[in-house]
């Protein structure tokens, strides 16, 4: 008979926040402390990053009792989950008093254990609740050999750090010394053979915090995304007063040796020059070059003029390029009236956007996995992303990486430096070139040059706008003829076409909704008047961005190909639907808007929740017959339960949902109950309605809660787009240009009376976990639920599990 093993003791997981600060560290913080619990790990803070760690809990008293939930009759599936609740110390460390008037004190522990209800609503803040510091003490021997010894007194084996690549460098340090590190320990008497033989292995992994997005291996660092909002809300709230007065700005953003910050900035506020470490200006002296790109958008009416700077820039000597010389430079030699703007630390300030809620949390969990699975043999990992893909990449290695793009930098070696950065970095600088540059000549002969039709379809769209921008500024570049069709396939109809001009889109990439009108018509309203508008206005190709309906009359025109020859053209769709509900794409324009207009509407109705100190509101979602809107939003808000028309929702589940929540105030402490949201997509069903559901809950809360039900309508449409949809809107549609100057050149070889455009013509941009690819049109058909309106499958849904997980819905109720 097998002797019974003896029980293994729990993981103890610490998280420390190092270097600057970005919004996005807090969510980090709560997905760890939420994700060590629920895999059965006691998780700890450590304040002030490194400092901390060397200063540990020395001169600390010890504290008071704790705040355990109360000893009340509530019955939960899993009982030792209660006991990780809260350990006393939440509202010192979100407040940042330190001290708590019943006597509770922070003063002299940096090293503090923390339970679920102690980081709740952290994501919602800015900055990092937990401090971070930058140590020197942690950089010596000596330093080092405290922090380990502070480690080992509170049983800590295993640390995650959010920081940059030189907070993630020391990790990596702490971990090869840490053997050298406890025999010191052990021979000056300090430790225990015991806690030598246990604590023989530091467990390391590392998540990047950086609004620069400087580390390579990744696609967004924590912090960047929110970073980038600050800059555009700076740079869209300037262009008002730029152009009544006709000003040139200069704006310094932050990036010593990165420039995605100041690049995406340009890309997506439509600024006429930037200055990037990675590509400096390759006219010597570039003065010429900027002021003649200037001189030339100055030459054909243009009132404002917006320049970039990154801290960082520097001309092909590497010698500074300031912001107050370029100012100097327009003045003088442009005659500008120039003022400059340095945006400083505002760009590490205010609330997480939407990005920097949902991509943290999902790397705080995978952290965790990592930890538990960390061996001696396998390299420290740093957690980053793909697209919308949460990956582990070996730490040094992306470190080495980074790295060599400041190196390459140094030795002016700016081909390598772009080489080292993502495509999509240097797809975004291509795109920027196109966008913002006035040719004298077309780039294209006549002979290569399309009538390009370009019509907006469905609801609006944030980026919209952006895209058909992009578009029509490549086709002028190149020598195309951009046509406008207002309000759809009806617009065709009625003739309301009109060219658009380069500097007439110039406004356009910060304009919501859409300017050229959109509406739900199909082509089949009438198949045949359509080609023959299509003859009358020679038409050569066509882009149409928006979402299921856009995708619907892609498939009319293809299919009409069998009868009307002027369907024979490329036909393209760039996806823009803020229910992201077109098939086998993750993404389409407006979505990360309309996620951003959620999180604003439901952080402030959580506020109202909150003061309220017991009530529950019941939000509803667009979205349609696709759950995304309210899953994801679920995920960047916190929301207690969310239902969505994938799902649906019975009597069951609504009976389950009550049960959960009257568990759920049941444990919270007495006149301190958290306010909760619950997150209805509008065509979850069509017998529970948000007022039922409402009904319901204020029925059956009783004395623990009661219930508000909020619509957020059309609001989650509108609204200044995102930077993230501004940017993507001008990739895929400069790719979709591409596109469409590929397969006319195909057709071109043809004879022209016989001319057959191949089904491959008509298809859909898509992104695809790390790359982009083109559709055709009768393939998405396959993957398309045509009756509901969204794809067959997913990327998205398994969030809804996970919105249920970091409720802890499981261990107080079960699945």
């Amino acid at each position: 008979m097998a002797l019974e093993q003896p029980p293994q003791p729990r993981m103890k997981i610490a998280v420390l926040t190092s270097g600057g600060d970005s919004a996005g560290m807090n969510a980090v913080v709560r997905a760890i402390v939420k994700g060590g619990i629920l895999k059965n790990c006691e998780t700890w803070i450590v304040r002030e990053g490194y400092e901390g760690l060397v200063r540990g809990n020395a001169d600390a008293e010890a504290p008071t009792s704790v705040a355990m939930p109360p000893a009340v009759d509530v019955k939960v599936r899993d009982p030792a989950f209660v006991e990780h609740l809260r350990f006393g110390d939440g509202e010192l460390l979100r407040d940042g008093t330190g001290d708590h008037p019943g006597g509770r004190t922070l003063k002299g522990r940096y090293i503090v254990r923390v339970g679920w209800d102690d980081v709740r609503g952290w994501f919602a803040e800015g900055g990092t609740l937990i401090g971070t510091a930058r140590s020197t003490a942690f950089r010596t021997p000596e330093g080092r050999l405290k922090a380990a010894y502070n480690l080992i007194k509170e049983g800590i084996d295993a640390l995650a750090v959010c920081g940059g690549d030189g907070s993630l460098t020391g990790a990596d340090v702490f971990r090869a010394e840490w053997p050298s590190l406890l025999e010191t320990l052990r021979a000056q008497d300090k430790i225990t053979d015991e806690q030598l033989a246990r604590h023989g292995h530091l467990k390391i992994v590392g998540l990047v915090g950086s609004i620069d997005n400087d580390m390579s291996m990744t696609d967004l660092t924590i912090g960047a995304p929110t970073a980038l909002h600050r800059i555009c809300e700076a740079i869209d709230n300037i262009h008002s007063t730029a152009i009544s007065h006709s000003r040139a700005f200069v704006l310094e953003v932050m990036g010593r040796h990165c420039g995605w910050l100041a690049l995406l900035a340009g890309v997506s506020s439509g600024a006429d020059f930037i200055f990037i470490p990675e590509r400096p200006p390759q006219a010597d002296p570039w003065e010429d070059q900027m002021c003649e790109a200037i001189h030339r958008h100055r030459a054909i009416g243009k009132r404002k003029t917006i320049v970039i700077v990154a801290e960082g820039a520097h001309d092909s000597h590497l010698n500074p390029i300031h912001a107050s010389y370029v100012k100097d430079v327009l003045t003088d030699r442009l005659g500008l009236d120039t003022r400059v703007t340095t945006l400083g630390h505002i760009q590490r300030g205010g609330r997480p956007c939407a990005s920097d809620r949902i991509l943290p949390t999902l790397q705080g969990l995978e952290a965790v996995d990592a930890l538990l699975e960390a061996t001696p043999d396998k390299p420290s990992y740093m957690i980053g992303m793909r697209e919308n893909r949460v990956t582990r990449v070996p730490l040094m290695e992306a470190v080495a990486m980074t790295q060599s793009v400041t190196q390459a930098i140094k030795d002016k070696d700016f081909e390598k430096a772009m080489s080292l950065r993502d495509p999509e970095f240097h797809e975004s600088l291509e795109g920027f070139f196109a966008t913002s540059s006035l040719m004298n000549e077309p780039l294209l002969p006549p002979e290569k040059r399309i009538r390009l039709a370009i019509m907006h379809m469905g609801a609006p769209a944030g980026g919209m706008n952006a895209a058909t921008r992009a578009a029509v500024r490549y086709c002028l570049r190149q020598g195309h003829h951009p046509i406008a069709i207002s309000n759809g396939f009806r617009g065709l109809l009625d003739d309301n076409l009109m060219e658009l001009s380069w500097l007439g889109v110039d406004n356009w990439m910060v304009r919501g909704g859409s300017e050229l009108g959109t509406n739900r018509t199909l082509p089949d309203v009438d198949l045949g008047a359509v080609a023959s508008k299509f003859q009358q206005y020679g038409i050569q190709a066509l882009m149409v961005i928006g979402g299921f309906e856009a995708f619907n009359a892609l498939k009319i025109l293809e299919d009409g190909r069998k009868y009307y020859p002027a369907f024979h053209i490329p036909l393209v769709q760039i996806p823009a639907t803020i229910s992201n509900n077109v098939p086998m794409t993750e993404y389409s324009l407006g979505s990360d808007t309309s996620l951003n207009a959620l999180v604003d509407a439901c952080d402030a109705i959580k506020q109202s929740a909150s003061a309220s100190r017991n009530r529950v509101f019941v939000v509803e979602t667009q979205g349609g017959m696709c759950g995304y809107i309210a899953t994801m939003g679920a995920l960047a808000v916190g929301a207690s339960i969310v239902y969505t028309p994938e799902v649906g929702i019975d009597l069951n589940t609504l009976r389950a949902d009550v049960k959960f929540l009257k568990i759920r105030y049941g444990l919270d402490i007495k006149g301190k109950s958290e306010g909760r949201i619950v997150l209805r997509s509008e065509k979850s069903s069509s017998i529970y309605t948000t007022d039922v559901i409402t009904k319901v809950l204020i029925e059956e809360g009783g004395s623990l809660f009661d219930a508000r039900s909020a619509s957020l309508g059309h609001t989650l449409q509108g609204g200044i787009p995102s930077p993230t949809d501004r940017a993507y809107a001008v990739r895929l549609s400069l790719k979709s240009m591409a596109f469409i100057e590929q397969q006319h050149e195909l057709l071109q070889k043809q004879p022209a009376k016989s001319r057959q455009a191949s089904p491959d013509s008509a298809a859909v941009i898509t992104v695809q976990s790390s790359t982009i690819k083109w559709v055709p049109v009768q393939e998405m058909v396959a993957h398309a639920d045509m009756k509901n309106r969204r794809g067959k499958t997913t990327w998205w849904g398994k969030n809804k599990e996970l919105v249920e997980v970091l409720v802890a819905r499981p261990q107080l109720i079960g699945n």
